[in-house]
């Protein structure tokens, strides 16, 4: 299955006003069943080895500037999709992410109505909110690039 790189198709200012960026890429799948939850499950469940390498090498450089790691905080239980609370979910739409000190994030995993072909799209937002914010976009974006587009293609396997 082929991920394209599509305009983002989101309210950005409802979703996370003041967002400086966003971009989509999408897949489309046969299963005629899934919904956006079960999409987001697929994606954020299992990573590639290279991806999940580049995550630990993320949270061993990051800590000690005072990024967050995981949006899991231990007092306040949450609805999780791998390491990122659930913000908002139907079965069409379900919105992730969480802010911290130096950005705020969502990811938007939305799902086409059932019926034949379906197309799953992943948006990402960003707002930063200094110049550590903007430093890490800057650095993990040829990343995010990569990952996400290797995260869709889970969804169809």
């Amino acid at each position: 299955m082929t991920v394209r790189e599509v305009t983002p198709a989101v309210d950005a200012d409802t979703l996370l006003a003041g967002a400086q960026f966003a971009d989509a890429f999408c897949i489309e799948i046969s299963d005629c069943n899934l919904d956006a939850r079960r999409a987001a499950e697929r994606m954020m469940a299992r990573q590639p080895r290279w991806v999940e390498a580049l995550l630990s090498l993320r949270n061993l450089l990051v800590a000690p500037l005072g990024l967050k790691t995981s949006g899991a905080t231990p007092n306040v239980p949450r609805d999780m999709i791998g390491i990122f609370p659930v913000v908002s979910a139907t079965p069409d739409r379900l919105i992730a992410g969480f802010n911290d000190h130096h950005l705020d994030f969502r990811i938007v995993v939305d799902v086409t109505a059932p019926g034949g072909v379906r197309q799953v799209t992943a948006t990402t937002l960003v707002k930063t909110h200094n110049w550590l914010g903007r430093t890490y976009l800057a650095i993990i974006m040829p990343f995010h690039r990569l990952i996400v587009p290797a995260l869709l293609r889970q969804v169809a396997a």
